[in-house]
């Protein structure tokens, strides 16, 4: 992108938001924004007792034990300033006081953020080691680590509050690891294939998508390129195509952010290099093969971000045969980077009134998981909205809601 052009990208989509750092404004709105109708009607006709958040991230400094949560001494490094600069990007999204204790201080501002009386709950990530072909975890390659047994301690404290594990199927004990968070009530498990290093195409994973087809335990794996967290150089291991295997094994997947940013290495069935292919086009016609109906799934987790939005959000509004396979969730505490959104684009893209738009943006600062849940629900394109069941989420995680484990396919 040209300087000219990126100017002209800045002056279009950002300036209008007013600012790069989130001023942490107190949780509770002010009586004149939570008394507008756009918040006040935010769950009419909802359920809010299914309202789970499949996509919330709990990471922290590292301050309290390193053994429950890790941060790349390199985010604080500025001979690594494109890191430098996300570290403080995150810590300022969450509201973290590092004076007062950044772990601590990271779980007291989300748990400011929901009330537990309104029965809504938020899916709080593990996050697991890069590791190595030899099943080695490779800090240096890790941007960070949240343990499975302090996210379900951390999750165990609160009635509203879940918990998705994180295994990297390399590992020598993963069917162990994965044993041990089942039994402690992990409703899904998350892998970053970009970053973690597996390939979700590789034989080496079958053990584990065995285990979770036994386990019937969904996997929530991104899809498509990841540019917040580093890795091991492996963009292509983002393809969705590459899910095929665990499908086949009758594994329920959840694609996260549908895979929209970036493009396949491969083209349609023949494997064959297609210039022009997005990773966001692979996930769609996946999603619309019959042999997936019951399978493959896709989370809304950054779907209205400034560099999302364009290709994503127009064509997931009109896909009405594919709502009730998408499932929201916020990828807090990213909803809380300023930058990351443009309300005035999606003004431009026809998709957000300007009045509403500037109900939301103030509500940003105060409560990112107010603002994603506020603003998905005002999308329409065409007429069309997100409907009710793309935010009741938990009859998809309740054991006793979904299907059986399936079979594998033949």
């Amino acid at each position: 992108m040209s300087f000219a052009a990126g100017a002209a990208w800045l002056g279009r989509d950002w300036l209008p938001l007013r600012g790069l750092r989130n001023p942490c404004l107190a949780p509770r709105l002010p009586d004149r924004l939570a008394e507008h109708p756009v918040v006040r009607d935010v769950l009419a006709g909802l359920d809010p007792a299914k309202l789970w958040d499949c996509h919330v991230h709990l990471v922290g400094t590292g301050d309290s034990d390193p053994a429950k949560v890790w941060v790349n001494p390199a985010l604080d490094s500025i001979w690594h300033p494109s890191q430098f600069l996300q570290k403080r990007l995150y810590t300022n999204a969450a509201c973290v006081d590092e004076a007062v204790g950044g772990d601590a201080s990271f779980l007291a501002r989300l748990a400011s953020l929901i009330d537990p009386a309104s029965g809504m709950r938020l899916m709080l990530l593990a996050f697991d080691y890069n590791h190595g072909v030899d099943g080695r975890r490779r800090p240096e390659l890790s941007t960070f680590f949240v343990a499975n047994e302090y996210t379900q301690s951390v999750a165990a404290a609160r009635s509203n509050w879940e918990w998705i594990c994180s295994v990297h199927p390399y590992r020598e004990d993963a069917l162990e690891a994965l044993d041990w968070a089942a039994a402690h009530g992990a409703r899904a498990v998350k892998w970053l294939p970009p970053a973690m290093g597996m390939d979700p195409a590789s034989p080496r994973c079958d053990r584990f998508y065995q285990a979770l087809q036994r386990l019937n335990l969904p996997l929530l794996t991104h899809g498509g390129d990841e540019l917040a967290a580093e890795g091991g150089g492996h963009q292509d291991y983002g393809d969705p195509l590459r899910l095929r295997r665990p499908l086949e094994q009758g594994v329920r997947v959840i694609v996260a952010h549908c895979a929209s940013l970036g493009e396949t290495a491969k083209g349609g069935e023949s494997g064959k290099p297609s210039r022009g292919l997005t990773n966001f086009q692979a996930f769609l016609g996946m999603m619309r093969e019959p042999a997936y109906e019951k399978l493959l799934f896709g989370d809304l987790s950054a779907v209205t971000q400034i560099n999302r939005a364009p290709e994503a959000l127009q064509t997931l509004l009109l896909a009405e045969d594919l709502h009730h396979r998408l499932l929201n969730g916020s990828d807090y505490p990213l909803t809380g980077i300023l930058p990351l959104f443009s309300l005035h684009q999606l003004e431009r893209l026809g998709l957000l009134d300007p009045q509403t738009a500037d109900v939301v943006a103030e509500i940003q600062k105060h409560n990112p998981l107010l603002f994603d849940l506020v603003l998905k629900r005002n999308l329409v394109w065409k007429g069309h909205r997100f409907p009710r069941q793309v935010f009741e989420t938990a009859d998809f995680f309740l054991p006793n809601a979904h299907h059986l484990p399936q079979q594998r396919l033949s």
